[in-house]
């Protein structure tokens, strides 16, 4: 009864065509929207400590693999290009934010970390060259070949960490309006509610690619590039925006994990090919092709062992850390292959169905 458009009626073809067409849809978002700029920061400051470790531990790196997870899910579940070098592009997008910030302290640093992204970028074009001729199993090899030629950089180039002895990347202290952002000493507050806002414009970014002329040009590769092409769609043209798009995302996501996450700083081996398959099993879970799936397949990807090593303190169960990290991978596994063989669409198609069945609740389906 809470979800029916009844009495909702559309003039226009835009009405129509809207993301969110049902006005209760609408209202669940500016509640989420609500919750999360406000709510959560409330709550914060309400209990310092439980917030801190809320905003830390949860909230901040749920966001950040949120994004990164939209930029891997434009390439591959809306163009249909197969990758493995997430991890890569992200690591390129924060030794980018962190020599620009070097190079340059004196601007602010969260427009370092968006300009971040325009060096996957250039990277992730070089590297999706090939997607003209190769695609599938192959382009999948080449970009893994990318992972692990840009993973080798990270460590063998000293220019990159400005030859510290450490071979991590230091971040710095940097202020806006006189507010630490980054560093030591910048609040989880304030830290999230600048992911919070780069993550919310870049995915009304995203919504809006893959809603208009580029997502269709982007499906129509996707589903059959052959037809895609007697259509008129170019499709090197198409694949290379696909690469720039998903790389942007991804070098942005590298940054904010490193600058907005960490605080202090994080070693080259954050960007491995481990963190590249995380990435991927948040979006074959979560949902290919779709936005709202990449926030579901991080909630649950990430936020599953957090869980677990709750359920372990209540239970009193005498658990290792190292027993969680391999419980999670088990369970990423077998949900993997559930979803493949159940529901290929993920958690974003079984919202979608409870959608539609609470629209015409209580007849039948």
């Amino acid at each position: 009864m809470f979800y029916r458009e009844t009495g909702q009626f559309k003039t226009t073809y835009t009405d129509d065509m809207a993301v969110f067409p049902i006005l209760q849809d609408r209202i669940g978002l500016g509640v989420i929207i609500a919750i999360a700029a406000i709510g959560v920061p409330l709550f914060a400051l309400l209990f310092p400590a439980m917030g801190a470790y809320f905003l830390q531990v949860v909230m901040i790196p749920f966001l950040v693999f949120t994004l990164a997870a939209i930029g891997l899910n434009i390439l591959t579940g809306y163009t249909g290009l197969m990758s493995l070098g997430a991890g890569a592009f992200m690591g390129v997008g924060a030794f980018a934010c962190y020599k620009l910030t070097t190079l340059f302290p004196g601007v602010n640093i969260i427009i370092w970390i968006v300009v971040s992204g325009v060096f996957s970028t250039l990277v992730g074009v070089v590297f999706g060259l090939p997607s003209l001729r190769i695609k599938g199993f192959y382009l999948a090899v080449a970009t893994l070949a990318a992972q692990f030629f840009l993973q080798w950089c990270f460590v063998r180039v000293p220019w990159l960490y400005n030859h510290n002895a450490s071979g991590a990347i230091e971040v710095p202290e940097r202020t806006l309006f006189g507010v630490a952002v980054t560093g030591a000493n910048a609040t989880p507050i304030t830290r999230y509610l600048v992911v919070l806002a780069i993550v919310a414009a870049m995915t009304w970014v995203a919504s809006n690619l893959v809603h208009g002329r580029i997502g269709r040009s982007w499906m129509a590769v996707r589903d059959m590039d052959i037809a895609a092409q007697l259509m008129g769609i170019q499709l090197l043209p198409a694949k290379l925006l696909a690469f720039a798009v998903s790389s942007f995302y991804c070098g942005v996501s590298g940054a904010m994990m490193v600058f907005l996450w960490y605080a202090t700083g994080a070693e080259p081996e954050v960007f491995s090919i481990r963190q590249s398959f995380f990435i991927l099993s948040m979006i074959i879970i979560g949902g290919l092709g779709s936005l709202l799936g990449s926030y579901f397949g991080a909630a649950l990807i990430y936020i599953l062992p957090i869980l677990l090593g709750f359920l372990a303190d209540v239970t009193g169960l005498p658990v290792t850390k190292a027993t969680i990290e391999h419980l999670r991978v088990m369970l990423t596994g077998v949900l993997i292959i559930f979803f493949l063989i159940v529901e290929p669409h993920g958690l974003a198609r079984l919202w979608a169905i409870t959608k539609q069945k609470l629209r015409v609740w209580p007849f039948p389906y």
